[in-house]
């Protein structure tokens, strides 16, 4: 649809149809899976990971409160983080989850993330978080040593080819794990996209990023990076004021995107935005041009 309103409809087909272009999907959702697990959270293993998840919330109640002119809505966020205070003073995991998914269910009582989420409960958009403080905890080795994050971005890398330019567009956790895992790649990356990104939260995310200072991979020739207001993953989205340029001085560009009706924080939603899909593609037909991409 995005191709489309961009006037690149038949250029995708053709592409398509000259097999020069491979689509991949780096799917790393089976990786967060615990033993147990149910009701669609995954149960945070410890009071640390618990606590980063608290930090997550007050940065995104925080940074909406800083720009929220509504009354209405600065009452749900105001009563937000009077219930996050509290769960602060929780003693164990379980206590202090529970009333985090409480936190959520506030949160969702606001019309942009009611509209614009796509959670069908608070504990979905609670589990849907926490998979990012969870990455972010360098934990959960495997047999082999491997912490999760190892793994989420080796998941990544397996997909990218070296001797082909290939564009990657990254949604949500996976701006995390694209950024990191770029900084150890050879190949020629022409475009990074990433869109409803929490790249920018300054308490739990932007500190915990590595390498450090946070910087734009040498391997990434441009970096475009979207976000739409109704998107709470989102809270910080001008990535450019949070990262440092590579070698070439390239650095993210930020646009806004306004989505109509409900879920805006999926990939589909922001691909369907002319002003996504059209650089995508432009950065495909160049890619083609030169060789298989």
């Amino acid at each position: 649809m995005g191709a489309r309103k961009a006037g690149h409809s038949s250029q995708g087909s053709a592409l398509a149809r000259q097999g020069s272009v491979e689509a991949v999907f780096a799917y790393y959702g089976d990786l967060f899976m615990r033993p147990m697990a149910q009701g669609g959270l995954a149960p945070l293993a410890n009071v640390g990971e618990a606590e980063a998840f608290r930090q997550l919330l007050g940065d995104v109640i925080d940074t909406h409160l800083d720009t929220c002119s509504d009354e209405g809505e600065r009452r749900i966020l105001q009563h937000a983080r009077v219930e996050l205070t509290a769960a602060q003073q929780a003693q164990g995991s379980g206590n202090l989850v529970r009333r985090l998914v409480n936190v959520c269910t506030t949160l969702l009582a606001l019309p942009g993330v009611r509209r614009g989420g796509q959670w069908a409960s608070s504990r979905l958009m609670a589990g849907h978080l926490a998979q990012v403080t969870r990455y972010l905890a360098r934990s959960e080795a495997d047999d082999d040593g491997r912490t999760l994050d190892e793994r989420i971005r080796s998941r990544l890398l397996s997909f990218l080819h070296e001797d082909r330019p290939t564009v990657v567009i990254a949604h949500s956790l996976g701006s995390v794990v694209a950024l990191e895992a770029l900084h150890h790649y050879q190949g020629s990356i022409p475009l990074l996209v990433t869109v409803g990104s929490p790249i920018g939260m300054r308490t739990v995310v932007h500190p915990r990023l590595r390498p450090q200072p946070p910087a734009t991979p040498n391997c990434v020739h441009r970096w475009l990076n979207f976000w739409d207001r109704d998107d709470i993953i989102a809270p910080r989205p001008r990535l450019e004021r949070a990262i440092l340029p590579n070698a070439a001085g390239c650095l993210p560009l930020t646009d806004r995107v306004d989505s109509d009706g409900i879920w805006v924080h999926t990939a589909t939603k922001y691909l369907a935005q002319a002003s996504v899909a059209g650089p995508v593609m432009e950065a495909l037909r160049a890619a083609g041009d030169r060789g298989p991409a």
